[in-house]
């Protein structure tokens, strides 16, 4: 790799050199491999499958018992929750982080994001692996596109009328929308498979997709009456939804954006734009390792029991480097982002300036 400075700065007449920054990473993987952070834990994975799996036929057992019950809906919050937590693990295999085959690895995302989210993997790969290679870079990271709420000042300049009083107060928002996440992920998922341009294994999600898709209603439909159906389905996609946008939005939001034409060495865009959240295993276990977020970031197929070694290793790099490394709690993660997202509607108008500007110049 070599080192990129912002178009300001960029020498004319030199031949650019690598510094520390930038070769700090190939020491940083030779640590980690020397740890023995990269090996897999394939047992780990099963189990957590294993119990994940009974617990799910717990609930459904429970759904089956407590018959035409509003107690109910406690059985759609768990299967909702359950679901998040299966994501997890479809998310890790995406990510070669449980088999060393790829193969495997694929095809258990592939089955998992379909049969138990409703989401299609290739859409998933495709979004998320554009996020990977530009965390927080407008215009290039899908995560960031402006939509019901706007994550950058550009987005939100462009915000008039009706909108803009939404826009100033979107922080209050951000996380009420979040209910409607699920719904989001399933509708994309469904206009992906059914587009005419070619989707990898397209005639593999799709009939998974649309059993998937049509199960709950009818299970909820069959057994329970008519409006405890719909609040059955209802609860299931808001808890589904906002457990998996409340464990993904810490990780960047409201951490520095990157204008689209930057230029940041991969060390330090991946740990700049990234947040960890402490707490420990619980941690671990409540976001499925995406409290390891810069340690995710630097190394995509790592194993979820390495990541929490991986991150004392990764702090101490940053220290030595002075490349600022983040960590915060959850319920601190959540009032940044509320704070930034106002920040962002209320700068709407004014001249954009990149808030990584002065943090990259020594880059």
């Amino acid at each position: 790799m070599t080192t990129t400075f912002p178009t300001s700065e960029r020498p004319k007449s030199r031949v650019r050199q690598p510094n520390a920054v930038v070769l700090s990473y190939s020491e940083l993987l030779k640590s980690v491999k020397a740890e023995g952070l990269l090996e897999r834990r394939v047992g780990f994975y099963i189990t957590l499958f294993a119990s994940l799996v009974l617990l799910m036929a717990a609930t459904w057992f429970g759904f089956a018992l407590i018959g035409d019950s509003w107690f109910q809906l406690l059985i759609a919050a768990a299967v909702g929750v359950l679901c998040t937590q299966l994501s997890f693990l479809a998310h890790e295999a995406g990510h070669r982080q449980i088999f060393a085959s790829r193969r495997a690895n694929d095809w258990t995302a592939r089955i998992l994001a379909t049969s138990v989210a409703g989401m299609s993997y290739s859409w998933w790969e495709q979004k998320h692996g554009a996020h990977h290679n530009h965390p927080n870079v407008i215009s290039k990271d899908p995560d960031i596109a402006t939509g019901a709420i706007a994550f950058h000042t550009e987005g939100a300049a462009t915000r008039q009328g009706r909108f803009s009083f939404l826009t100033r107060k979107q922080g209050w928002f951000f996380f009420p929308l979040l209910f409607l996440v699920g719904l989001g992920l399933q509708i994309d998922s469904v206009k992906f498979v059914f587009r005419r341009a070619k989707v990898t294994h397209r005639w593999v999600e799709l009939p998974i997709l649309l059993v998937r898709l049509s199960l709950l209603p009818v299970l909820a439909f069959t057994f329970l009456p008519l409006g405890m159906a719909f609040a059955f389905i209802g609860v299931q996609l808001a808890v589904f939804g906002f457990y998996m946008g409340a464990s993904f939005a810490p990780n960047h939001k409201g951490m520095p954006v990157l204008p689209a034409d930057s230029r940041v060495d991969f060390f330090s865009r991946q740990v700049l734009t990234s947040r960890n959240i402490s707490g420990g295993r619980f941690m671990d276990i409540l976001l499925g390792g995406l409290n390891r977020q810069a340690e995710h970031h630097l190394f995509p197929d790592m194993a979820r029991p390495q990541l929490d070694k991986a991150a004392k290793i990764v702090r101490e790099y940053c220290k030595k480097h002075q490349v600022p490394y983040t960590e915060t709690t959850l319920l601190q993660s959540y009032g940044i982002i509320v704070r930034y997202l106002n920040e962002v509607g209320l700068a709407a108008g004014r001249h954009f300036e990149c808030p990584m500007a002065t943090v990259t110049r020594r880059f």
